[in-house]
């Protein structure tokens, strides 16, 4: 039956931290594993362990967080696999493996030694750096180790109210901690608790200075609840241009349709008789007659206009759907309740400045809608036009005595 050869196992920790430890963990690494080990030799022999008994907690101790590694959100399963294939390996009898497992698993968060002084010994010797001198420079590498593996950062005054309140959950479990290593740590938490009042008291002078800020900001805000006058003249400027590109749309479609309904007239009036004398003229005058038709078609769709119900409702004014700004929308209802209206819109300023927003949007698509309809027709008469004129001088090349 072999024992544990623990200068064996310090060498294969040693070797796989060596090899294998990740960038991103700047606590748990191999000098944290030396101090654990080196603190189980301590308080074990402190504890009175057997020479047995103190190669069970050095190894634990040893193997305790090389699951880190492999695995920083539960390392002690990856510990007590990585303790079991190797003691198992050396033919260490699985009584003891078993006991190497059960002090590993007593290192987990929160501590709990069951009663058991092997397991306690250890947990002690995890937990020692709480009493050291050099406890805030370790824990300092232990948040940076938190803000390297999570997602999010971890300010340093969170840290430090976690960190309080681990001490107050935290006790040891031999005796040897409790007498020897409990005054270090109560000086580490006063040390702790000077560092979170001096970061509150510089945190509360940030938030007066804020607060202050604040209420500069909103006395500002309050003398100047309405828009400035830039946004009033980029409203006034954006309808002035919008009114005048309808204007516009409205003289080019009255353009097309007096000038296809004057060829129309003169195409039926005198058209026909010319139509009877030469039929070959008949193809070239139906382009030309469709062509005018089809543009004036567009260009009076282009200016027709579409108006709405002209009515709405109470609930609509509460939740703000209707554009009082737009006559369409209102030409149907009462004086009285109109009235009403618009002194609802105005005594809510986003309400107010949303309705001239939708206004310029719904002139806007209404413009879109006049050019594209216009395009429409400007085309047709254009292609309409050089279709009839090529069929024309067909026609008066192949009719010579036309002329």
């Amino acid at each position: 039956m072999a024992n544990i050869n623990t200068l064996e196992v310090k060498d294969f920790i040693t070797n796989l931290f060596k090899e294998k430890l990740p960038e991103n963990l700047s606590y748990h690494d191999l000098d944290h594993t030396q101090y654990v080990a080196d603190q189980a030799r301590i308080i074990g022999q402190e504890s009175g362990l057997t020479d047995e008994e103190l190669d069970i907690v050095l190894t634990a101790a040893w193997f305790h967080d090389i699951g880190f590694i492999f695995s920083t959100e539960d390392h002690e399963s990856e510990s007590q696999k990585i303790a079991r294939e190797y003691l198992s390996s050396k033919a260490v009898p699985g009584e003891i493996i078993d006991r190497v497992h059960q002090c590993i698993e007593a290192t987990r968060m929160p501590q709990d030694s069951g009663n058991d002084l092997l397991r306690a010994v250890v947990c002690d010797a995890d937990m020692s750096y709480l009493s050291e001198d050099f406890y805030l420079e370790r824990t300092m590498l232990l948040r940076a180790e938190w803000n390297n593996i999570s997602e999010g950062k971890i300010k340093k005054k969170d840290y430090y109210i976690e960190t309080i309140e681990l001490f107050n959950n935290h006790r040891y479990f031999t005796d040897y901690g409790k007498h020897k290593l409990t005054p270090g740590k109560l000086k580490n938490f006063q040390l702790l608790l000077d560092k979170l009042s001096k970061i509150s008291d510089k945190s509360n002078d940030q938030l007066k200075k804020l607060k202050n800020r604040n209420k500069k900001l909103t006395g500002k805000l309050g003398k100047d609840k309405l828009p400035g006058r830039g946004v009033e003249s980029m409203f006034r400027l954006t309808a002035r241009n919008q009114i005048n590109l309808s204007s516009i749309a409205d003289n080019k479609a009255n353009i097309l349709i007096s000038i296809n309904s004057i060829i129309l007239t003169v195409l039926v009036s005198l058209g026909i008789g010319t139509i009877a004398d030469y039929p070959a003229m008949t193809m070239p005058a139906i382009v030309f007659f469709a062509t005018c038709l089809i543009t004036i078609i567009f260009a009076i769709l282009s200016t027709r206009p579409k108006i709405s119900s002209g009515k709405f409702s109470e609930e609509d004014i509460h939740n703000k759907k209707v554009n009082l700004l737009f006559f369409g929308n209102f030409y149907n209802m009462a004086m009285d309740e109109y009235e009403w209206a618009v002194q609802e819109m105005i005594k809510d300023n986003n309400y107010l400045y949303t309705s001239m927003i939708r206004d310029q949007y719904s002139l806007g698509r209404v413009i879109g809608k006049k050019y594209r309809l216009l395009r429409v027709a400007y085309t047709v008469f254009m292609i309409g036009l050089i279709i009839s004129s090529i069929l024309f001088a067909v026609f008066i090349l192949a009719v010579p005595n036309a002329g």
